[in-house]
């Protein structure tokens, strides 16, 4: 029976017509024979006949036994080898329907395969995270604060409520300075040695706020509101944080930080005016931060924190990173899936923007599940002006999805469904395109594969399914 068993090479004729660098339509003129036969062949959906497999050796000087080896065994064999993994004990599976699954379905053997292999790597990476200590990952303070914000998608209704009703306070006083003499704090600016290079210091003997003289007029002003923050809304701040249990007081300690700088925008850019004024602008950053007086960060930091039940506005996912593809600054409000390990993804802008330092650069991107955002990125610069004082410059990103970029002055007259895309990956381990060049390192999951005939402009040549 066996020697009367239909013959399929779909995979394996797919992968011959690719390195032979054929179309279907050409290898199908080659064949004398129709494209959609070429399809058919190629998606196991015919099988190949004696007839064709002559056609094949002659046209293309291949040796038939070669083209005709049977898979179905070694298939069987690895088949086999994967299901006595412990999670497949309680299925039972005939050694006849796995031969039957080889023989007539390569390509969901190969598929299964690789599933299993990845789900392996997996296992032996979590291995490996667990031999580096108990809970390596899972307790670290940074990933602990980073799960928080992104658990609250980056929006706190008692933090942005409180600091609208103090934002009105402060306006009617005079402005923060004012208010602060309420209080009987005064705010000086003052060179940075005097401050032993900090940037904002409080003297509580004599209640003075002391601030470096070299910041520029937004962050002089976004440094006084992270005082009042961390004064005026320090309760509640930290009833927010009552709700939660961390694992170490440093965790607790970065997101008292971090609040209170949510709060400090807060105050800035107070939800309702914010909002309404980035809906009529068009989300033009630059025009937002001449209206609030911010920079360009700040104001694409709290564009990710619209998210207020009933006046939700456009969900950003925001990064910051350095030249060396550090991140520095990770937020979440638009479901964007970033890599909590490795590399980004160098086809994405953000890493480009160093050469072009203080330029917009848009970009719609396409991820492998076929999930489209658009992508708004510029460098930023940090640190005291004056000569000799060291600057820092990143790179900051907002990405929004495909469908809500109509809003944005950014895409503005651009239909998202046939706008060009970049198609990039979360990591390179994760991202299955082949055809990459600028990949890094394998997917997971995939077989490499050795060729010394043929070298692609691709760092490297993966099994075909």
């Amino acid at each position: 029976m066996a020697e009367n068993r239909p013959l399929y090479l779909g995979p394996r004729l797919r992968r011959l017509r690719r390195e032979l660098g054929l179309t279907q339509q050409a290898m199908a003129d080659d064949l004398e024979i129709s494209p959609s036969y070429v399809a058919l062949l190629e998606r196991n959906q015919r099988p190949v006949t004696a007839d064709m497999l002559l056609r094949l050796a002659r046209t293309y000087r291949l040796d038939i036994g070669d083209i005709a080896s049977d898979e179905g065994e070694d298939y069987a064999r690895r088949l086999n080898d994967v299901l006595r993994d412990p999670i497949f004990a309680d299925i039972d599976l005939p050694a006849l329907e796995v031969a039957d699954l080889a023989t007539s379905f390569p390509g969901v053997s190969e598929a299964l395969l690789r599933l299993h292999q990845a789900y392996t790597r997996e296992q032996q990476a979590l291995a490996e995270q667990r031999a580096a200590g108990p809970g390596a990952d899972e307790n670290d303070p940074v990933r602990e604060a980073q799960r928080f914000l992104a658990g609250h998608r980056n929006y706190f209704h008692a933090l942005d409520t409180r600091a609208e009703e103090l934002a009105a306070e402060i306006d009617k006083a005079g402005g923060p300075a004012a208010w602060l003499g309420t209080k009987g704090v005064r705010v000086r600016f003052l060179p940075p040695d005097v401050l032993m290079d900090s940037l904002r210091r409080f003297d509580r003997h004599n209640q003075q706020l002391l601030i470096a003289d070299t910041l520029d007029g937004a962050s002089r002003a976004f440094q006084i509101a992270t005082h009042i923050a961390h004064t005026a809304m320090r309760s509640t701040i930290k009833q927010v944080l009552r709700e939660e249990s961390f694992s170490s007081r440093a965790t607790a300690t970065l997101l008292l930080r971090a609040l209170a700088g949510y709060c400090a925008a807060a105050l800035r850019m107070p939800y309702g005016k914010f909002a309404r004024a980035a809906e009529q602008r068009g989300y033009d950053i630059d025009a937002l931060c001449a209206l609030f007086g911010v920079s360009f960060e700040q104001a694409a930091h709290r564009l990710t924190t619209l998210q207020r039940p009933g006046e939700e506005r456009v969900g950003f996912f925001f990064i910051r990173l350095d030249e060396a593809g550090n991140v520095s600054k990770r937020l979440d409000g638009a479901g964007f899936p970033f890599a909590a390990h490795g590399g980004g993804c160098p086809l994405w802008s953000v890493h480009q923007v160093f050469r072009r330092p203080g330029e917009i650069m848009t970009q719609w991107l396409e991820l492998p599940g076929g999930e489209r955002f658009f992508s708004i990125a510029r460098t930023v610069t940090a640190g005291v002006r004056g000569y000799g004082r060291p600057r820092v410059v990143r790179a900051v990103a907002l990405a929004c999805a495909a469908e809500e970029a109509g809003r944005l002055v950014y895409a503005a007259g651009t239909d998202p469904a046939s706008a060009p895309t970049t198609p990039i990956g979360v990591t390179c381990r994760l991202c299955q395109r082949a055809a990459c060049t600028a990949r890094a390192v394998p997917p997971i999951g995939r077989d490499v594969l050795a060729d010394d005939y043929l070298r692609t402009a691709q760092p490297y040549t993966f099994a075909e399914s």
